[in-house]
């Protein structure tokens, strides 16, 4: 092995991993980290340790999918108890730091009462201390603002909680991301190092360019006693080459949820990635990674929800990468980190951020950032953005998980961009509570009327209607619907014709078809090729 060159199998799963947990954005951005390790991690791991047989149970029960269970069989309690140990010592500052957050909410609650705020600096925690402003709303409301910028070069951000688990799948199976954490298991390899080190992208590329096992094994610091394993992983069978699109038209492609690829001869640009990325035998007609070209223009991120930036995908295309475009933020409120400080602590460079109505050009083609309305449980929230891709005259409108809450908003947008040709829409309408994401970041318990009444839902067929009505597209395409089963371990979503989403998509879809529009509800794949505008014209006569 030694001379030979190896390919990377592509059923390698290359897992991030934060402090054992699976790495989303909350457990990257400094505060949110800590309020998730506090809240989140900390009282699963508790829970388990006292009664590990009732989270045997819950995780087998389906209408407990996707709550606060670890999936152990009521298992490997000394192994939680020793991960529990191991985070209170590690994350000792983090947790420090969520304490100091509740505290200075409880003291602004108690003290700021519409006077001036500049007294109370001095009752801030002395650990937020410089890292902090303290504000009203125009309603008196205090809260605060944080420095976000700052704390990533403070004690609380720290790259040694981060982490890389190496191993092969053969199927989708896996526990539910944001509740189990992943324990030592004899087919998986952990790695210690950090999310920007270079030899990711080495391994990465290594699915194409065949490369040196001992060479990448000693850049990933592979010890000696982990080789066989890792040599493991490695194959002499060369990746399908991927065929450049060289023709004249758009080409579509749908990759499962909400990632679709959008290319021409001279452009590529990729939605919300999250491909299933292992090549392995499904039931499920999909696209994997080598479907992707061997350079992504553009990356465009809709908004901050696992299922939409998934580092499981990104950091593997991270070396094929040139642009990412995230949408703006800079309000330091906790439950609004900003994108771009986390790209960038992630390795990622050329991340671009675009506000509402705000456009990024190149060649024949315009990027707009469009309004992004609902589905963050009324939360203020401004890392959300609808796209608007215009290559030539030829338009997609891509709204994500939007729920229209107002359909004014869009009659103001289409006063600008006008009609579209094709338009994606969610409609995952019966969305979990806030407490079920946001839980962690609550400093007091919020009432469980309340909670069920704040929803991450999309739009449904009344509110779906309004966008099809305004935009006049000749194609309406449902997706983000967490269907394909490689989302389940994410999204936790398991449809019946009976469930209310199916119900809603599939009258979208009928009212759609019956007024000539070409509708469907997209699952595992699609591939659609689209003419400029200039080519349908003269086809036309």
């Amino acid at each position: 092995m030694k001379s030979e060159k190896l390919y990377l199998k592509p059923n390698v799963i290359i897992e991030p991993l934060i402090e054992r947990w699976y790495a989303w954005t909350h457990l990257v951005s400094p505060a949110t980290a800590a309020m998730n390790i506090a809240g989140r991690h900390l009282k699963i791991m508790n829970s388990y340790i006292q009664a590990p047989q009732i989270h045997a149970a819950a995780v087998l029960n389906p209408k407990m999918l996707g709550g606060p269970f670890m999936d152990y069989g009521g298992k490997r309690v000394d192994e939680v108890r020793k991960l529990r140990s191991k985070t209170l010592e590690r994350q000792a500052k983090s947790i420090e730091l969520a304490d100091a957050i509740k505290e200075l909410d409880r003291m602004l609650k108690t003290h700021a009462k519409g006077y001036s705020l500049e007294t109370l600096y001095e009752k801030v925690p002395e650990i937020l201390k410089g890292y902090v402003e303290l504000t009203y709303d125009l309603n008196n409301h205090p809260s605060f603002r944080i420095f976000e910028s700052l704390l990533y070069k403070s004690e609380f951000y720290n790259k040694s909680s981060q982490s890389i688990a190496l191993w092969i799948t053969d199927n989708d199976e896996r526990p539910f991301c944001l509740s189990t954490p992943r324990l030592d298991e004899p087919h998986v390899l952990h790695l210690d190092i950090p999310f920007d080190h270079p030899g990711i992208d080495t391994l990465s590329k290594m699915k194409r360019e065949a490369g040196s096992v001992d060479e990448i094994a000693e850049i990933l610091g592979v010890k000696e006693e982990d080789r066989a394993l890792f040599n493991t992983f490695f194959t002499t069978q060369k990746y399908p080459v991927y065929r450049k699109y060289k023709g004249d038209f758009v080409r579509m492609r749908y990759f499962g949820h909400a990632c679709i690829l959008i290319e021409t001869k001279d452009v590529s640009i990729l939605v919300d990635p999250l491909i299933s990325y292992y090549g392995y035998e499904s039931s499920v007609a999909h696209f994997s990674d080598v479907d992707l070209p061997d350079v992504i223009d553009y990356v465009l991120i809709t908004h901050n929800h696992q299922d939409h930036i998934l580092f499981e995908t990104l950091l593997p295309l991270r070396h094929k990468i040139k642009n990412i475009i995230v949408p703006r933020t800079t309000t330091g409120a906790l439950q609004d980190p900003n994108l771009k400080l986390v790209f960038n602590q992630l390795g990622f460079r050329n991340v671009t951020e675009i506000d509402v109505m705000e456009e990024v050009k190149f060649d024949n083609c315009t990027i707009t950032g469009v309004p992004f309305t609902g589905e963050h449980s009324d939360l203020n929230i401004q890392a959300k953005t609808c796209y608007h891709i215009a290559i030539d005259k030829f338009t997609f409108l891509f709204v994500a998980d939007s729920r229209i809450v107002e359909a004014k908003l869009y009659e103001h947008v289409h006063n600008s961009i006008g009609d579209v040709d094709v338009i994606f829409l969610g409609m995952e309408c019966d969305g979990a509570p806030l407490s079920w994401l946001y839980g962690p970041l609550l400093t007091e318990e919020l009432p469980r009327d309340k909670d069920q009444s704040r929803r991450l839902s999309g739009s449904n067929y009344e509110k779906g209607m309004h966008l099809v009505n305004i935009f006049n597209p000749k194609e309406t395409y449902v997706y983000a619907m967490g269907q394909e089963p490689w989302l389940e371990f994410i999204s936790t979503v398991r449809y019946t014709d009976e469930s209310n989403p199916i119900i809603q998509s599939n009258r979208l879809v009928q009212e759609c078809t019956e007024r000539g529009i070409i509708a469907e509800r997209l699952f595992g794949e699609k591939e659609l090729l689209y003419g400029y505008s200039e080519v349908l014209a003269e086809v036309a006569s």
